[in-house]
């Protein structure tokens, strides 16, 4: 099986949003509390409890804006938490979510047809190994299977 690495967002771009930074829709992120109703942060890549503070804001998970860089809202934890080891392995959001969306993208930043496919997280693993048996998926993103909205990238370990 192909060893995956889980990216996390960078630890210097959640800190700039705590900051205050503009998201990717120019905007600064809301604070808000969280319900504990499975608010994902996209640093620690675990759940926000229950009335912790949270930022809200809107991404793109890409290098700039075309076509296929789609923007979506996401959470992070408004205080510091750690980011999550890349080859710690499958994510502790993951492990409490029944679905997930996986799409691959090529090394020009767009979705490669055809792979795209809601799966059970238990099968997180062999289905990215299954699609990085393909050398057109430079890396992969898990996503919402309800709403789309990117959870973290996957790459080859």
């Amino acid at each position: 099986m192909t060893a995956l690495r889980f990216l996390a967002l960078d630890s210097g771009l959640v800190e700039a949003w705590r900051r205050g930074r503009a998201d990717a829709n120019g905007q600064t992120p809301e604070r808000q509390l969280s319900d504990g109703g499975g608010n994902p942060c996209r640093h620690c890549l675990d759940d926000i409890a229950r009335d912790a503070p949270m930022l809200v804001l809107a991404h793109r998970p890409f290098p700039g804006p075309q076509p296929y860089a789609e923007v979506g809202p996401i959470f992070v934890h408004a205080e510091d938490c750690p980011r999550y080891g890349e080859t710690a392995g499958k994510p502790g959001i993951f492990l409490r979510r029944e679905v997930i969306l996986m799409r691959g993208y090529g090394p020009d930043d767009r979705i490669v047809y055809g792979t795209g496919k809601v799966i059970p997280t238990a099968e997180i693993e062999s289905r990215a190994a299954a699609l990085f048996e393909d050398p057109e998926i430079a890396y992969i993103h898990l996503r919402s299977a309800s709403n789309n909205c990117f959870q973290c990238r996957l790459e080859r370990g």
